[in-house]
């Protein structure tokens, strides 16, 4: 359970007593102290890499005040991890070999190697802790970053392979990932996190093991660009029986939706091989060099991590369908606003009260006299309900309230479950005091004279309508009217005292006259006053319409267009962060 190393050896890096294997003699400080020439990241304002990184940290950013700081962990690992990664060498790939209990992982990274590196044999588990082989120099600071001390880094022997061929790999060995110890499995799930590619080692009996599928190769399937997959122990079958493993393993892997690099195609390296015989070996090898030398691995395996943080995010930002309030939607919060006010009401009271104007100023004395007679003995007989006032207001608010929690569930159709509820709360916030502000600013919209809601619905006696000019005119006509009835009353009267001669024609003419002209007068006046009164009434009704408009705009549209252009904004960012084009979204 231990690695091969003398505990009362000075334990510098590399030096363990097996350097002395190596084909050239150099000195152990060399191997730590004099870096690599280590190939700056592309950092070019066009990389697509970039693009992504920063993406994702104005995603995370955006999302800060609407996701809760577990549900962005993830991403904000990414980017810590990505930045920590690029800033060290470029030059080499950290190739980790993981593997289940006995499936011979440490037996294929010493065939690696060329030397027993690791140990093996038939105790379960052997390998307790990462060991770390290094190609090339200047690995020691990434193998800092995975945490591998120096008593646990070795060289390889040198092969008689072509020069340069896995021209910087750093292979780790680590423990089982299915190992009894917890530390074990802790160790195993730390390094995979920050190495740049990993060698899955599967044998013929665990190959198709849930655990290794359920717990790594399904979670990880967003990364099988920087995936080998190798079927060991192949010399124990029989080559059909070999063939038939690898056949079966290809469809697990396809249906942990791993993409298989088959036919040129990006995907995971899937090979069969035996580390005891060193059958395939050489094609392992083969893969790696070539894997290595593009010195891409690293900023592939952070594309893979930006690719299952976007997978995993996915829920919360992408929708199937276009969001937003309708102008339907608003003209319906509108109307429902003008309701809850009595918009229709008011402007039919202001009708109303232009007509009653009219008729006061154009009709008949005796007229007007009877008409405020009934309204005193109306006024005096009326038992108003005490309660009324606050049933009105509760209703009215009742109706803004439920208006306001229809709009917010208008615009939250389709979004993600939390943009959803900030849109909503963003509405129910804003209806809190939308009644009284409604209440405040119709005052002044409604008419120039004010007045409470109450007043403006029913228009009480102290609110003048403003008057056409043609209403002095037809005052002046009726004031004639009556004074024909007056003066021909007056004259029949001095003709039975005898204070003037009889001639009963002229004062009955006179009188008849008064009487018949008058109510003409006031007819005329009546259907004259139909036209203006009806769009006195529709004027009345659209100030007070716009005045809640605008109030429930400020109050409740305006916010919930805030979190719908705060949504779009982090879609934007998130669309960005998948590496897709937001065009003709």
């Amino acid at each position: 359970m231990t690695t091969v190393t003398d505990p009362t050896e000075k334990a510098e890096p590399w030096d363990d007593g097996l350097i002395a294997r190596r084909a050239e003699d150099r000195p152990a400080e060399a191997l730590t102290t004099t870096p690599a020439p280590a190939a700056a990241p592309d950092t070019a304002a066009d990389d697509p890499l970039d693009r992504r990184l920063e993406a994702l940290r104005e995603l995370v950013g955006l999302s800060r005040a609407r996701l809760d700081a577990a549900t962005l962990s993830q991403a904000g690992r990414v980017l810590e991890e990505a930045a920590a990664r690029r800033r060290l060498s470029s030059r080499h790939t950290v190739v980790a070999v993981a593997g289940a209990t006995g499936s011979g992982k440490s037996t294929l990274f010493n065939a690696l190697a060329g030397v027993s590196l690791s140990e093996t044999g038939l105790r379960r588990p052997t390998t307790s802790a990462p060991i770390a082989c290094s190609w090339t120099d200047g690995a020691a600071p990434l193998l800092d970053r995975l945490g591998i001390p120096g008593r646990s880094r070795r060289r390889p022997i040198q092969q008689g392979g072509a020069p340069g061929a896995l021209d910087g790999l750093v292979l780790v060995d680590l423990p089982d990932h299915d190992s009894a110890a917890p530390e074990h499995r802790h160790t195993v799930d730390r390094v995979l996190d920050l190495v740049d590619a990993v060698i899955w080692v599967v044998d013929p009996e665990k190959y198709a093991d849930a655990m290794l599928h359920e717990r790594y190769l399904r979670p990880m399937a967003q990364h099988a660009e920087v995936m080998f997959v190798v079927l060991n122990q192949t010399d124990r079958l029989p080559d059909e029986a070999a063939e038939q493993v690898l056949d079966d393993l290809r469809r697990l892997l396809d249906e942990d939706g791993i993409a298989l690099g088959e036919y040129g195609e990006p995907g995971a390296t899937v090979l069969p091989l035996s580390a005891l015989t060193g059958d395939g070996i050489g094609e392992l090898r083969d893969a790696l060099d070539q894997f290595t030398a593009g010195r891409r691995a690293a900023e592939r395996r952070i594309a893979a991590d930006i690719d299952a943080t976007a997978d995993r995010l996915r829920p919360l930002y992408a929708v199937g369908r276009q969001v937003g309030l309708s102008e339907l939607d608003r003209e319906e919060f509108t109307d429902r606003l003008a309701e809850a006010v009595g918009a229709a009401a008011a402007g039919q009271a202001a009708e109303r009260a232009w007509a009653r104007g009219a008729n006061r100023a154009c009709g008949t004395p005796w007229l007007r006299l009877w008409r405020w007679y009934d309204a005193r003995r109306s006024l005096t007989a009326a038992i108003p309900a005490p309660s009324s006032r606050a049933d009105d207001e509760t209703t009215a608010r009742q109706r803004v309230e439920h208006a306001a929690r229809e709009v917010g569930d208008a615009a939250a159709t389709g979004l993600p479950a939390t943009w959803a509820q900030s849109v909503r709360d963003a509405a129910s916030r804003g209806a809190e005091g939308l009644p009284e502000a409604l209440d405040e600013l119709a005052a002044s919209a409604a008419s120039p004279q004010g007045g409470s809601r109450r007043q403006r619905a029913s228009y009480a006696p102290g609110v003048r309508p403003p008057r056409p000019k043609w209403w002095p005119f037809a005052v002046l006509v009726q004031v004639a009217m009556t004074l024909l009835q007056l003066l021909g009353g007056l004259w029949l009267v001095a003709q039975i005292v005898g204070v003037v001669p009889p001639n009963l024609g002229v004062p009955v003419l006179m009188m008849l006259t008064g009487i018949v002209g008058g109510p003409c007068v006031e007819w005329a006046c009546r259907a004259a006053a139909k036209g203006p009164a009806r769009r006195y009434g529709q004027e009345a009704e659209r100030r007070l319409r716009d005045a809640a408009s605008a109030c429930g705009r400020a109050r409740v549209l305006d916010p919930v267009a805030s979190e719908l252009l705060r949504y779009r904004e982090v879609r934007e960012q998130y669309v960005r962060v998948t590496g897709l084009s937001t065009t003709g979204r």
